[in-house]
């Protein structure tokens, strides 16, 4: 894994922007991950979030990539290769842990590769923008390994078992168009326009009632863990509870008074 460049995390009014990637090639940063980590697990509860003033997690990058993975270089000198990569993702094992279970919406625009590693992360990110020209790899086989990060767990939830099969077992490259017409992406703007896009879709989440869309996160992350009943009484507890908060009454309130709702002062 290369060295940090720069911040990696900075929190721009109620966006936490995280960097987990730096050097020429994006490859992954263990000190920025380490950082990540420690930012995320700050915000594991609403209640947590609500203190920070953080309603949504922006990954962001340099260069022209989003993150082409691990660092393969350090991979091959490692004298132990075999404990070496299980030490690397045991430590990014953590961040998705963290990533995908911090309680605000999380957002990529994600320009050029995501491969390897990168991949997995925008599979496990809940609002994925991608430009005209960004593309994902699974990227593994072409090294010999199996995917990590739970590339192997979010992308047949996405996609289907068969066709998640075919992506990884042929290390198909997909494209933009491929990533929106499979679900992995839900907004495909110019190159150009990503970045501007993806800071603008996090502010805009950031502003909206937190705990209700952590509660929303939570229903949607739990779809296939339960049965119809279960998750119907699941909802019921989560719309009661907003009802009774103080964002249900806001939104109450600014609907009567014909209003936009302001959720936080």
């Amino acid at each position: 894994m290369s060295e940090t460049t720069g911040p990696a995390v900075v929190q721009d009014g109620r966006v936490l922007k995280l960097r987990i990637a730096s050097g020429k090639a994006n490859a992954l940063d263990a000190a920025a991950i380490t950082e990540a980590v420690r930012a995320l697990r700050g915000l594991a509860t609403a209640e947590q979030a609500a203190e920070q003033g953080v309603g949504a997690v922006q990954l962001v990058h340099e260069g022209g990539n989003f993150c082409t993975g691990g660092d393969v270089h350090s991979f091959a000198g490692a004298e132990d290769r075999g404990a070496f990569v299980k030490g690397v993702a045991d430590l990014c094992h953590g961040f998705i842990e963290a990533y995908v279970g911090c309680a605000v919406p999380t957002v990529v625009g994600a320009q050029g590769w995501s491969a390897g590693a990168g991949m997995s992360v925008v599979l496990a990110t809940d609002v994925l923008l991608v430009g005209t020209s960004s593309k994902i790899r699974p990227a593994y086989p072409g090294i010999g390994f199996s995917p990590d990060l739970g590339m192997s767990w979010t992308l047949p939830r996405i996609v289907g078992l068969g066709r998640a099969r075919h992506i990884l077992l042929t290390d198909q490259v997909l494209s933009a168009e491929d990533m929106l017409g499979l679900g992995i992406a839900s907004v495909l703007v110019e190159d150009a326009d990503l970045a501007a896009e993806a800071a603008a879709t996090a502010y805009k989440i950031a502003q909206g009632p937190t705990t209700a869309l952590g509660r929303i996160k939570s229903l949607v992350a739990g779809t296939y863990d339960r049965d119809l009943a279960t998750h119907l009484a699941a909802e019921a507890a989560a719309i009661s509870a907003s009802a009774a908060g103080p964002e249900g009454a806001e939104g109450l309130t600014a609907f009567a008074e014909k209003r936009a709702p302001r959720f936080h002062g």
